[in-house]
């Protein structure tokens, strides 16, 4: 699947994020549904989640734990989100 680079990611409330792609695609993406397995339990404390951060060398989301969202993940549900094919 073809995707566009993410140049931003911040914290939008809940487990949501705000992703936004350098092809114009934005969207607040909620992940609640993927918090599940060793390195993302954690992040089911929403003050953990809190900390997320876009790391601009590997161009996705990551926690202070290592966690880290695929671009490729986040692209499709922000295209989901904002009512567009996959």
């Amino acid at each position: 699947m073809k995707y566009a680079r993410l140049t931003d990611a911040t914290y939008a409330g809940d487990y949501r994020i705000h992703v936004v792609f350098k092809d114009g695609v934005n969207a607040d993406i909620d992940v609640s549904d993927q918090l599940w397995g060793e390195v993302f339990e954690p992040l089911k404390d929403q003050s953990f989640f809190r900390q997320l951060r876009f790391d601009n060398e590997i161009r996705t989301v990551v926690w202070p734990n290592g966690a880290d969202m695929a671009p490729e993940f986040l692209y499709e549900r922000a295209k989901q989100a904002v009512g567009q094919q996959p």
